[in-house]
Order: C-alpha cells, then structure tokens, then sequence
C-alpha cells in the first residue's frame, strides 16, 4: 500500500479534460477500467475511485507485477498526479527487499539502454524494461519524460 505520484499532464490520454463533477469521475473511473482490462491485467473485484487527479485503488491482484502494473497504466494516465495503492496480492510470496521492482520516472533525453545503463551497468539490457512494462509499452523506443516504468531487478 502506498501513495505514488506522477506528472499530472504527463500520460496517455485516456479521458478528456473538464470541469470534475461527481458524474465526470464515475466516467474516468470506468474508462480507467476499461484501460486496465485493455492491457489485460486482472484485479478481482477491481476497486477504482476518482477525485479530480487522484485515483484510489483497490482489489486483489493475481501477483505483485500485477499489481504494479495496474498503479503504472492508471498513474501513467494524463490527468492523474497520484495513485493511492491499496490493492492486495492473492499469493502473498516472501520477497527479498534486493527482489521488488523500483519506479523509475522518465527524463528527457533518456532510453531504454540509457536507463539499462545506469541500473543494471549494461545498455544491452534494455530489454529486461521493456518486456517488465509490457503492454505498457508497445516499442522500446516509445517512452516519453514523465513517465513512469518499472525497474525489475537483474535475475541472474
């Protein structure tokens, strides 16, 4: 469970921009939905509440890539400045702190290899990114500043 914050007019335009009203949030709420189901992530009995550029979170991801996942498609969206996680994992595993992913956020300038680079010590490890925010990302070359990718740690 945490809060996580993005740069509100940073993301994917997944809904228009207007005056928010209770109606308008129930609308982004499902259209946040309708993303996440795009990307095919499953969250049962999937919990979303929109007020103006937060969004709360709430549900029962298969996995904890899973459920970073979800945070990254609605926190990556444009209009959204922060994600409170309070989504929980159905097979609680043990995990090494060494084994949870990090959040990286996008700076201009950067690449995939550029980023591989400065945190695994190999450029050519870009793919390890790329295939951990998939279907997030459709090409290694399509990120953007501002946004925000997973950072999976090195299995040897």
């Amino acid at each position: 469970m945490g809060i996580f914050s993005f740069i509100k007019n940073a993301g994917a335009k997944v809904f228009g921009i207007g005056k928010t009203t209770e109606e308008e949030n129930a609308e982004k709420s499902e259209q946040l939905r309708a993303a996440i189901v795009s990307h095919q992530l499953e969250v049962k009995d999937l919990g979303i509440e929109v007020e103006d550029d937060a969004v709360k979170l709430w549900g029962e991801a298969v996995d904890l890539t899973i459920k970073e996942k979800v945070v990254l498609v609605v926190g990556n969206t444009n209009g959204i400045a922060s994600v409170e996680d309070n989504l929980t994992v159905a097979e609680v595993e043990v995990i090494n702190e060494a084994e949870i992913a990090q959040f990286y956020t996008v700076i201009s300038g950067d690449t995939l290899g550029k980023i591989a680079k400065d945190f695994y010590g190999n450029a050519m490890k870009y793919p390890v990114i790329f295939e951990a925010n998939k279907p997030m990302l459709s090409h290694p070359d399509k990120i953007y500043p501002g946004q925000v990718l997973r950072i999976p740690p090195l299995v040897d």
